[in-house]
């Protein structure tokens, strides 16, 4: 059954913990099978107005799917390397993801999940960042 939540995102690269950028949002959250998912609507503060964002949330893995005017599937998983491509009204950016950390804490009242992955776009130079995620239904 779904639920009304409140769901926050606070991301920084963790060099430059002053950089980071929090969106809090109501959504959706439910249960499916052995799986929890986040579901929100993305608005013109984050740029991506339009695209509605999925948090599949499992055991050991977290996928961040993206619909709409940005389009994309990142995975975070300890023991895989996510590549994907980042499609977004601009143009398309190619992303690797190394996950080094992931603690998930969620249950059917909401919960936190802690990422911590290192991110290559286009090419250029790892950023090491910190996504901290949080679920109140």
């Amino acid at each position: 059954m779904k639920k009304k939540a409140i769901i926050s995102i606070l991301s920084h690269e963790i060099l430059n913990k002053d950089d980071a950028i929090e969106v809090v949002t109501p959504g959706d959250f439910y249960k499916k099978e052995d799986e929890y998912f986040a579901v929100y609507d993305e608005t013109e503060i984050s740029g991506m107005e339009g695209t509605t964002t999925t948090l599949k949330i499992s055991k050991e893995k977290l996928s961040l799917l993206r619909e709409g005017t940005t389009n994309a599937e990142m995975h975070f998983d300890k023991s895989n390397q996510c590549t994907t491509l980042y499609n977004t009204p601009y143009g398309v950016l190619e992303i690797k993801i190394d996950t080094d950390d992931l603690k998930i804490d969620v249950n059917d009242k909401g919960g936190e999940v802690f990422i911590k992955y290192n991110m290559i776009i286009a090419g250029q130079a790892s950023q090491n960042t910190e996504l901290k995620i949080k679920i109140k239904s």
